[in-house]
């Protein structure tokens, strides 16, 4: 199958890297549905790609909740038949306070209901999207599936603070291991990657990182060959510490 022919969903992708991850997959000639919890936002990043003659499809999503999850695999079933790459790029940072005063919160002052809000959104959401769209995967024997990591997810050097965010971090690099484990048998790969310190909204303004360099390893994970690697973590392509 080529390129053209490939279906990719990508997650809260109206900013930022999710974005980017999108405008690189459409300009390889995949179909790309952009997803987005706010919808008015989707539709307007919809339009402006739309001007750069990049067709991209818009549904509105929100990853917390598993009836919206539902009717998107809906719509992709019935709009294309097939779902070739799933890029599980939605997520947050839970945890409040900043690096310029080193304000970070301390695991022993954080509430279950940051951590709650954390794993909803960046590890329950893509396990449910993983649930939807595998099975779509199975139908033609090829899948990749992509999950936005951080290097605070790595258990080799975890430090303390921002305790909501590493734990769901750490969480999705277990999911991407289960997956893969569970997958080996068939042409579905599951990776996970960290795009390193970019500049969005998250990042905030004095990241180091461009948004190309950001996307760059999820567009490389997401049209892996067949015998390519699965259930690993990645930074810059090359394999990361876990």
């Amino acid at each position: 199958m080529n390129d053209n022919e490939r279906v990719a969903v990508v997650t809260g992708s109206n900013r930022g890297i999710g974005l980017e991850i999108v405008r690189q997959l459409s300009k390889l000639g995949m179909h790309v549905v952009l997803t987005s919890r706010d919808e008015a936002k989707g539709l307007k990043v919809c339009e402006d790609l739309h001007t750069q003659e990049l067709p991209v499809r818009y549904y509105q999503l929100d990853v917390t909740h598993a009836a919206s999850i539902d009717k998107l695999k809906d719509f992709v079933t019935k709009e294309f038949g097939r779902c070739d790459i799933l890029v599980n790029n939605a997520g947050i940072f839970p945890d409040s306070g900043n690096a310029s005063d080193n304000s970070w919160p301390s695991v022993l002052e954080t509430s279950i209901e940051t951590m709650r809000k954390g794993m909803e959104t960046n590890v329950y959401g893509p396990v449910l999207l993983s649930q939807a769209f595998i099975p779509l995967m199975k139908k033609n024997n090829y899948g990749r599936i992509v999950n936005l990591s951080s290097g605070m997810g790595q258990l080799t050097n975890m430090n303390g603070f921002c305790p909501s965010y590493r734990i769901s971090k750490t969480s999705i690099n277990a999911l991407t291991r289960i997956l893969a484990e569970e997958l080996k048998e068939t042409n579905i790969l599951v990776n996970s990657m960290c795009p390193g310190w970019v500049k969005t909204d998250m990042g905030g303004p004095n990241a180091t990182r461009p948004l190309e360099e950001g996307a760059d390893t999820a567009i490389f994970l997401a049209t892996l060959p067949d015998d390519g690697p699965s259930g690993q973590f990645f930074r810059d392509r090359k394999v990361f510490d876990w």
